[in-house]
C-alpha cells in the first residue's frame, strides 16, 4: 500500500527522521494559510498524487507546461499554484498518459539546498535482508543511475541478528562524501529510517532527493512509504491512509474479495488458480504472441461467488479481447470454477472468446458443466494448447 508524500513525513518526523515544516491543504485558500503559517521567504506547493517525477511533469489542460511542484514567494503565489493544481489532471513519467487528479497539495518550508543524494531502504529478496541504497545522484530516478552510472550506487545489507550498526552508516556517509557534522547527522538519520521501516512492516522508504543543506544538516526533501499489505492487520491506523482514489478500481474490487490481482496493459485477461501458474501462464501467452492484461490469482479456496467476481473484474477492463481460465485442480475443485465460469458468462453477457483449460479434482464434472451451459468456450487440452487457441482467438475476432 502507497501513501501520500505529506503521510510519509508524518510518520518519519514520529521516529526522529528530519523533515520541513509543512501543511496539506485542500483549498487555494488552505494553501495560502498554510505558507503564511511557515512565514518563510519560499514556500513550495507540491501536488500530492501517488507516482514520481511531479516536478517533471505537466497538467493536461495547461499550456504552460508547468509541473507539479512549484515555487510560492508570497501567501498569494501559494494560492494560485494551488488553484492550477487542485482538480486538474498531473501526467508524469509514472503516471502514463491518463495522469493522475490532484485533490490536494502539501504546501512546505522553503530549503537552502547544498547537495541532493538519494538514500532508501527496501527488502532485498535475494539476500533476505533490509538493505540501504543509496547515492551521490540525488533527484534522479534511481533507475536511471542504474542503467547509466552503476558505479554510483551503494548497497549495504543489514543482517537481521544484530540490526543496524554505526559502521553502516559510517561507510556510506564516506562514500556519499560527506563531511564533519554531516557524518553524525546522517547517522542518525539512516538509524531513525532503519527504525521506521522495522516498525511500520514496510516495504519501501524512499527518500529523492536527500539533501545536505548549506548549513550541513540532513533533511529529507521528498519521501515515498510503501507498506507491505500482508502485514497491515497489524496495523490498522495505516490501513486508514489508503487512498482509494489513487490505486485502479479493479484491484480494490479484487481485494474486497480476497482476490490476487495486477492489471497490466495486454489483452488476454487470465484466471488462474496459483501465483506460479500465473506467472506461467503470462509468460506462454507472450510466448505465443500475446499479451496478459492482467495477473489474477482466485487462491485454493476460491468459491463460485468469488470466481464469479474474478470474471467480472476481468472483463471490466476494457482492453480485454481474450480470456483464458487456466485451472489446476488440487485444493481447488474444477467444477466450482466451471460454475462460477458460467454463472459470470452469462450475467455479464460475455462477449470476447474464451478458452478454458481444467486439469485435477472433479476435472470431468467441471468439463461437463462447460460443455453443457450453451456458451461459446473453447477447450484447452494443456497449457501450451490453451495459450495458442487464446491468442488465436483474439486475432481472428479483431
Amino acid at each position: 500500500m502507497n501513501i501520500h508524500e505529506y503521510q510519509a513525513k508524518e510518520l518519519l518526523r514520529r521516529y526522529g527522521v528530519a523533515v520541513l515544516e509543512g501543511h496539506v491543504a485542500w483549498t487555494p485558500e488552505e494553501a495560502e494559510a498554510a505558507a503564511r503559517k511557515l512565514g518563510g521567504p519560499v514556500a513550495v506547493v507540491k501536488a500530492q498524487i501517488h507516482a514520481g517525477g511531479r516536478g517533471a511533469g505537466h497538467f493536461a489542460d495547461d499550456p504552460s507546461g508547468k509541473g507539479g511542484v512549484r515555487l510560492a514567494k508570497a501567501p498569494e503565489e501559494a494560492r494560485a499554484a494551488t488553484a492550477a493544481m487542485i482538480g486538474h489532471v498531473l501526467v508524469t513519467k509514472q503516471t502514463g498518459a491518463a495522469g493522475r487528479r490532484v485533490s490536494r497539495v502539501y504546501v512546505e518550508a522553503g530549503c537552502d539546498i547544498g547537495r541532493e543524494l538519494y538514500l532508501s531502504l527496501l527488502v532485498d529478496r535475494a539476500s533476505a535482508r533490509v538493505t540501504i541504497v543509496a547515492s551521490t545522484e540525488g533527484g534522479m530516478e534511481i533507475e536511471q543511475v542504474a542503467a547509466t552510472q552503476p558505479d554510483r550506487i551503494l548497497r549495504v545489507a543489514v543482517d537481521p541478528a544484530s540490526g543496524l550498526s554505526a559502521f553502516h552508516a559510517r561507510r556510506l556517509a564516506y562514500a556519499l562524501k560527506l563531511e564533519g557534522k554531516q557524518v553524525a547527522s546522517f547517522g542518525k538519520f539512516v538509524a531513525a529510517m532503519y527504525e521506521a521501516f522495522l516498525a511500520l512492516d514496510c516495504s519501501i522508504v524512499e527518500i529523492n532527493p536527500l539533501v545536505v543543506t548549506k548549513a550541513g544538516d540532513i533533511v529529507a526533501l521528498d519521501a515515498k512509504v510503501a507498506f507491505d499489505d500482508s502485514a497491515l492487520y497489524r496495523h490498522p491506523d495505516l490501513e486508514a491512509l489508503r487512498d482509494e482514489a489513487e490505486e485502479d478500481p479493479k484491484e480494490l474490487e479484487a481485494a474486497r474479495h480476497a482476490l490476487n490481482y495486477v492489471a497490466l496493459d495486454g489483452t488476454i485477461g487470465c484466471m488462474v488458480n496459483g501465483a506460479g501458474l500465473a506467472m506461467a501462464t503470462m509468460d506462454i501467452i507472450k510466448l505465443y504472441g500475446g499479451a496478459p492484461a492482467n495477473f489474477l490469482d482466485v487462491g485454493g479456496g476460491a468459491t463460485k461467488e468469488r470466481v464469479t467476481a474474478a470474471f467480472k473484474i476481468i472483463l471490466s477492463d476494457p482492453h480485454v479481447e481474450g480470456i483464458l481460465v487456466n485451472i489446476f485442480g488440487g485444493i481447488m475443485r474444477c467444477d466450482v470454477i466451471a460454475e462460477g465460469v458460467v454463472a459470470a458468462a452469462r450475467e455479464v453477457s460475455l462477449d470476447v472468446p474464451l478458452v478454458v483449460r481444467l486439469e485435477g479434482t472433479n476435472v470431468e464434472l467441471g468439463k461437463q458443466i462447460l460443455a453443457k451451459s450453451g456458451l461459446k468456450i473453447i477447450a484447452a487440452d494443456n497449457l501450451a494448447d490453451a495459450a495458442e487457441k487464446v491468442v488465436r482467438a483474439v486475432k481472428e475476432a479483431a
